[in-house]
């Protein structure tokens, strides 16, 4: 008892003092503790158990070793290789990886999900128990120091008392674990094992489905490549099961109406100069001619700097309702998982809301990486809904019509855009041409007014190159792979496949803003202003979407680029690589002919000679 209450007043104590001054209170304290019980030998055998396990509970309460770690999933090698995830409640929990849904197992590295089962330690074991202690004298840990408490005793009955504890660290795949500290897949081809993502047989099914709970589709778009990550064929199919359902709703029957909230992400990549009711207006367009007939909510969130984010969980929590099921779909490196992540700690400030604990903190371990297919299952995230209402993250769609589909991991990295797009514009006339690296060209063949404005918005670490038409084979043969990166490397170009040409007749009122977009799906676009017709000719790699479109970004750079390469790393370092091996191959060539140089040098010499003696 004695024990128990100096336990107490040294924590009230410490709550209220510096951390230079929690030392000499410990050590003040463990000497009131132990010294009576030293001191009497004739103490009970409970007094001594009490005694011990205080020691114990000091020992624990200021390690800054983790007192527990979590259950490792179950080591079943007989487990399907599916992408369902854990969308079914039949499904484990601790059975597919919390980070991209795949179904985890222990026993083949070359397989999908394979994770290491981690290792459990007794918080009360000594390190180093062979050493002498130089002082007795206890030492504070770390968390101690930075004013958290790690350790809750099983006995703790005073209410002002507060403990902090560690979170516990989830048990994911390797995959995710490389992805989330190396930012890349230690073995990309264990992911060929995985069938495709069936998103018509598990998540198109129960959007069809009439009898099932209510519906929400979160689909989820990028605002810097709107045309390419927009999912047509879930759009359709949505629209349909909208129409369909909603038939047999009037009548009185049983019908899932799907709600469509459309979340446009990323919109801090997009100039801040863009009006927003302009922007409005043009996504709802682009949505319609996409396949959606009917949005019910439009969002423009960014994950990163949390803009929108707490008006969007309010409306879906209210279209949810309490026992829906919320789908986030999209395609590839869409920002579906960045979005959830940050949603999860938006919501109720990081606490659940609704149903869940009173205070229970609302964590999602969601792997984000800057590669397209990192969510491989159905993923279930917690407690950010209120009752029995659910969130699902689902693998990104592939479209093979966008050109980062065909590129490796680096390239994708310079492809990818990560800052706020800036605009680079060139004033060109008819039968010059405008390369974005090596993956994309417009040609101006035709103009009906002397000169147009060519704006590129795409990735600043893109190379572009502006030069005339007549030339463009030699700069595929001699700059492709090399200034014009990617492809990176020369082998690249000839994999990648070949070039298609597509044709386009636009026509513009105005000199001062862009009129239309060519847009190529996965890589940028070209802004086109003129007053005039034109007629431009769009060049790609083979099964690469282009279309054209409305203007997204109207205005241009106020300074113009001129012909030839643009400022670039990749240009430098090619420029570079090309002169030095230029200047070896002479160093060679004089090495190898010494002798025949030397005659040729005397002989120019001597014809000089005789030349200024006439």
């Amino acid at each position: 008892m004695y024990a128990q209450k100096s336990i107490e007043e040294m924590l009230l104590r410490a709550r209220n003092l510096s951390q230079s001054k929690l030392k000499p209170i410990v050590s003040q304290s463990l000497t009131r503790i132990t010294k009576p019980h030293l001191q009497n030998p004739t103490n009970s055998t409970s007094q001594l158990l009490s005694t011990t396990k205080t020691s114990l509970f000091f020992t624990s309460f200021f390690s800054s070793q983790p007192t527990s770690s979590p259950p490792p999933p179950p080591s079943s090698s007989c487990l399907a290789i599916t992408r369902d995830g854990n969308y079914d409640d039949a499904t484990p929990k601790n059975a597919v990886c919390p980070g991209c849904g795949v179904h985890m197992q222990d026993k083949n590295p070359k397989k999908p999900g394979y994770f290491t089962k981690p290792t459990t330690q007794n918080p009360h074991a000594l390190r180093n128990a062979h050493l002498v202690p130089v002082s007795t004298e206890l030492e504070l840990s770390n968390s101690v120091k930075q004013g958290g408490f790690v350790f809750e005793p099983e006995n703790s009955d005073n209410p002002d008392v507060q403990f902090v504890k560690k979170p516990e660290r989830p048990v994911v795949c390797a995959r995710c674990h490389a992805l989330r500290h190396y930012g890349k897949v230690k073995d990309p081809t264990v992911e060929n094992l995985l069938p495709d993502f069936d998103f018509d047989h598990t998540v198109g099914r129960k959007l069809m489905s009439a009898s099932v709970t209510r519906s929400v589709v979160l689909m989820v778009v990028d605002a810097s490549d709107f045309d390419g990550s927009f999912p047509r064929k879930v759009a359709r199919i949505v629209s349909e099961t909208i129409e369909d359902n909603k038939i047999a709703w009037k009548e009185g029957k049983s019908g899932n109406v799907p709600r469509v909230v459309l979340v446009v992400t990323k919109i801090d990549l997009l100039p801040t100069s863009l009006s927003p009711t302009r922007f409005e207006h043009w996504v709802r367009q682009r949505a319609r001619e996409g396949g959606i007939n009917r949005i019910t909510k439009l969002h423009f969130v960014s994950a990163v700097k949390n803009w929108g984010l707490k008006c969007l969980m309010d409306d879906v929590v209210d279209l949810a309702g309490k026992r829906g099921n919320v789908w986030a779909i999209g395609a590839q490196n869409a920002g579906k998982s960045t979005l959830l992540n940050a949603i999860a700690k938006c919501v109720g400030g990081g606490t659940g809301r609704g149903g869940g604990e009173e205070g229970k903190k609302v964590v999602s371990h969601l792997t984000e990486a800057p590669v397209p297919g990192t969510t491989l299952g159905i993923v279930k995230v917690e407690g950010v809904f209120p009752s029995q209402a659910k969130l699902f993250d689902t693998p990104g769609l592939l479209h093979p019509h966008q050109i980062t589909t065909r590129l490796t991991r680096e390239e994708q990295k310079l492809v990818s855009v990560t800052k706020e797009l800036k605009p680079r514009t060139y004033r060109i006339k008819a039968g010059y041409s405008v390369h974005i690296a090596g993956l994309m060209r417009l040609d101006v063949e035709e103009l009906s007014v002397d000169s147009v404005y060519i704006t590129v918005w795409a990735s600043p670490y893109l190379p572009l190159h502006m030069g005339k038409t007549e030339s463009v084979h030699t700069m595929l043969e001699a700059h492709f792979g090399r200034q014009l990166q990617p492809p990176i490397g020369v082998k690249r170009v000839k994999e990648l496949g070949k070039w298609v040409r597509k044709e386009f007749k636009v026509s513009g009122n105005s000199w001062d803003s862009s009129s239309v977009d060519i847009a190529a799906a996965g890589l940028g676009w070209f802004a086109v202003g003129l007053k005039g017709e034109a007629v431009l000719g769009a060049w790609s790699y083979e099964g690469v979407d282009i279309v054209v479109r409305n203007s997204l970004l109207p205005h241009r750079s106020p300074l113009f680029e001129v012909t030839g390469f643009t400022v670039s790393k990749i240009v430098s370092k090619a420029d570079q690589a090309l002169n030095k091996a230029k200047r070896q191959s002479e160093g060679k060539r004089k090495q190898k002919d010494p002798e025949e140089t030397i005659p040729a040098e005397s002989s120019l010499l001597t014809a000089g000679s005789g030349s200024s003696s006439c």
